[in-house]
Parts: C-alpha cells; sequence; structure tokens
C-alpha cells in the first residue's frame, strides 16, 4: 500500500509545512527526516541541559573572576551546533535499528528508509557525515571536554536497542541525552564537580518524564510490535511518577543551584519551570494523543526558562 505522504515526499508524523519543504531541494528531503530537522524539538531538548550547565560554570565562574562572554557565548553556539549534528546522527542511526519496526507501525511507515525513499547504505553514509561535523565541534574544546563527550557514544548505541529488552527506554535515553549537563561545565573548567552531576541527574529524570508523555502516544504500537516503554510500565499511575520525577528534577537543580553558588536571581527561571512542569502532569491526559504532544513540546520553554533565569546573575550582576 503507497501512502499520500510518501507520494507528496513528506512524512506522516512531522509538520508538512516546515521551512524543510520550503527551502530545500527536494532530492535533500529524506536526509531532512533522517535527521529530523523538520522536528526541532529534539535538538532543543539535547541542548538544554548543556545550556544549563554552561550557564551555572560560567556563573561559578564569575564568581572566581574567570568569567568572559565571548568564552560562554562561543561555548553556547559549539552546544548549539553539536546538539543539531548528533541529534541528527542519533535519529539516522536510531531509523536504521527500528528499519523493521517502522515498516510495521502506521506512523512510522512513511518515513525515508521503510518507504525506500533512502537505502540503508545512504543512511549509514549520512550518519558519518553528521557526526565528522560533531566531531568538529568537539575538537574545539579542551582534551577533558573532548574525552568526555566521546565516552557518552556508550549510551548513544545502547539506546535504540534498550526497548528491546527492558521497560524503561526512557532511562537509557536520558543517560545520552542529557550528557551535556556534563559538558557544559567540563568546557569551563576542564574537569567535574557535585553542581554538574546534580544536572546531569537533573536533567535524566525531567528526560524520562517528558518521553514517557511522548510514550503515551505510540503505547498501542509498542504492545503491537512488542516493545517496551515506561508509558506501558505506568500505564494509569504515569501522573504519580511524574510527579516524583518532575520533583526529584527540580530538586537536584535546586541543589545544584546551592552548591555552585548560584545568585537568587538565578532561581526565577526554575521556579516558573517547576511550576509549568507540574501544569504538565495536572493537564495531562494519557488517551489525547494531541495534548501528549503538546505537552511533551512544552519542554522546550521548560528549558529555556531555567536557562534565562540562569542568565540574570551574569547579566545583573
Amino acid at each position: 500500500m503507497v501512502h499520500n505522504s510518501d507520494l507528496s515526499g513528506r512524512v506522516s508524523d512531522a509538520p508538512s509545512n516546515n521551512w524543510v519543504y520550503r527551502i530545500l531541494p527536494r532530492g535533500l528531503w529524506p536526509y531532512a527526516q533522517l535527521a529530523r530537522w523538520d522536528r526541532p524539538i529534539g535538538w532543543q531538548l539535547l541542548m538544554w541541559p548543556c545550556f544549563w550547565s554552561a550557564a551555572v560554570a560560567a556563573n561559578a565562574a564569575q564568581q572566581i573572576g574567570t568569567f568572559s562572554w565571548s568564552t560562554l557565548l562561543f561555548h553556547l553556539f559549539l552546544f548549539f551546533a553539536g546538539s543539531v549534528a548528533m541529534r541528527g546522527a542519533g535519529c539516522t542511526y536510531n531509523d536504521l535499528v527500528d528499519h523493521k519496526i517502522d515498516m510495521a507501525v502506521a506512523r512510522t511507515r512513511s518515513r525515508p528508509l521503510p518507504s525506500g525513499r533512502v537505502t540503508r547504505m545512504q543512511a549509514k553514509i549520512f550518519i558519518v557525515v553528521q557526526a565528522l561535523a560533531g566531531l568538529v565541534v568537539l575538537l574545539c574544546f579542551n582534551s577533558f571536554a573532548i574525552l568526555l563527550g566521546l565516552s557518552s557514544l556508550v549510551f548513544v548505541a545502547i539506546y535504540p536497542f534498550a526497548k528491546r529488552f527492558t521497560n524503561w527506554p526512557q532511562f537509557f535515553l536520558g543517560l545520552a541525552f542529557s550528557w551535556g549537563a556534563l559538558m557544559g561545565w567540563a568546557a569551563q573548567f576542564g574537569s567535574l564537580s557535585v553542581a554538574p552531576v546534580l544536572i546531569y541527574g537533573a536533567a535524566i529524570v525531567w528526560t524520562i518524564g517528558y518521553d514517557t508523555i511522548y510514550a503515551h502516544m505510540d503505547k498501542d504500537d509498542d504492545v503491537a510490535v512488542g516493545i517496551g516503554s515506561t508509558a506501558l510500565l505506568f500505564g494509569d499511575r504515569t501522573h504519580g511518577w511524574l510527579v516524583a520525577l518532575y520533583g526529584t528534577a527540580a530538586v537536584f537543580l535546586f541543589l545544584a543551584f546551592a552548591i555552585a553558588n548560584i545568585n537568587p536571581l538565578g532561581y526565577a527561571g526554575l521556579i516558573v519551570a517547576t511550576a509549568m512542569l507540574f501544569y504538565q502532569i495536572k493537564a495531562l491526559d494519557i488517551g489525547n494523543v494531541e495534548k501528549c504532544l503538546a505537552l511533551f513540546k512544552s519542554n522546550n520553554r521548560v528549558g529555556l526558562l531555567i536557562f534565562a533565569g540562569l542568565m540574570l546573575p551574569p547579566i545583573f550582576g
């Protein structure tokens, strides 16, 4: 059966009016879809832990007189570029691993690999291109941060397989997706401390929370193909689990800020973001796909608010 989305060159589970389809030549559409350039929420959520860590490190550097706006802005640019490149490489790798599963699920059947618009070899070459772009970004950091960044590839490699052997694939996603929480501090100081480790822990449980909401959109398909998720594991207890997960994230971030001696101004964004997280829980209807998607995407604003709050002390301090 040929889907209309296949004929149009678009995919059924992404917006069809994205800049990808207005600007890029049609021949590049399948690659943009593999990298999820038409769905920016992924690289945004990958980027925010990097930005939080870089901002906390900037606050700490300001206290000891080593803060530099040019260094911070350069690091933020690198984390943005790296997030786009590595999220794209990760998604392409994930699509290769899930090729057969995606062919069996209506929502993903129109993606480039299952629809046949890209071959497996082309996808592998595209992974290499994106990974090289990520490597160029990584090599701009200090040697400690470079080695730390390379070590994240262990979790990146494991994640696509996690749903085959556990109901906690969101935990493995958190391990990989939150690595930037360590990188921001490492880029500034060439070492780690308790504060970035706490930010990493906060980002992991935040990721489990928001991806559980996302997974509720796919739970019927997940059951049909026999893969696990926290949405299936938590079921009707999802709201209670989200209280625990988001609450833990807020507490860990608060402790990280306190240990790094963040100016009280820096907590403003965290307070508003925490309120937004608990609004998500209150508003969540696990049976409403559109609502789940909207609440999942709202985590981009959560990440932005936390970062914006952290930038207040360097700006006004």
